[in-house]
């Protein structure tokens, strides 16, 4: 289950993930961000929070993810991984190459700076 904090004005999405992730989570993801982009036509960020990474509750749930992934990946700028788990430096360096989002991982207690820099980097790309 993830909690999920929509900035509009901003077009940020923090996704906190508190337990082993499901495909609902993934669906419920899209259903909050799908209608945004497609008014908008793009979604500034997505921060993914999380002390450790959780895992996967199934295989299936791993195939939703990726299944996100792969449907939104050109349609959000930049992505914030914000964690003290290896999987962020990992996935900063190898997902890039599957996704067009710039992607840049964080340490955990710096969430706020998360947000600063997608606010920063969008508003660079709006000028």
């Amino acid at each position: 289950m993830f909690n999920a904090d929509f900035d509009i004005t901003n077009g940020i999405v923090t996704l906190q993930p508190h337990e082993k992730l499901s495909s609902k989570d993934f669906h419920m993801v899209s259903d909050a961000i799908d209608p945004y982009i497609e008014k908008h036509g793009k979604l500034n960020g997505i921060i993914i929070a999380v002390k450790s990474f959780p895992g996967w509750e199934s295989l299936f749930a791993m195939i939703s993810h990726f299944r996100f992934v792969k449907t939104h990946h050109d349609k959000v700028l930049y992505v914030a991984i914000v964690t003290d788990s290896i999987i962020g430096g990992l996935a900063e360096h190898i997902a890039g190459h599957f996704v067009n989002a710039t992607i840049k991982h964080f340490a955990f207690c710096e969430l706020d700076d998360a947000k600063n820099w997608i606010k920063h980097e969008s508003c660079l790309l709006d000028k």
